[in-house]
């Protein structure tokens, strides 16, 4: 199982908190170590929806004044796989699934 976000993030540490408390095991992949590119963010998005993946609430999508620019989902693909802090964190890789975000409920049901 993989986990990609930032360690400040609250989202992810509450996720991470999860998993330690529950001893499952993961590698986590730090956005701002290592960035993920196109074909990453394409194979997410054909197991999940844009409007999941793509944070159109955080920091640096005001930063970047994105709600201008109307993105359509061609370019908001574009924009998360040239900016990754606008991907909505955490993002799990476990057992051919996609989960985005955190959801302690959703959590228990899918790795306890």
């Amino acid at each position: 199982m993989r986990l990609y976000g930032i360690p400040t993030c609250g989202s992810v540490r509450k996720a991470r908190k999860f998993f330690k408390e529950n001893e499952i095991d993961l590698e986590f992949i730090d956005f701002k170590k290592t960035s993920v590119d196109c074909v990453k963010v394409d194979k997410w998005l054909e197991q999940t929806e844009m409007n999941l993946l793509f944070n159109s609430r955080g920091t640096k999508y005001r930063t970047l004044k994105l709600k201008d620019l109307n993105l359509d989902e061609s370019s908001k693909r574009e924009w998360l796989c040239k900016e990754n802090m606008l991907l909505k964190r955490p993002i799990i890789e476990y057992k051919g699934q996609v989960i985005v975000g955190f959801d302690e409920e959703s959590y228990r049901k899918i790795f306890l």
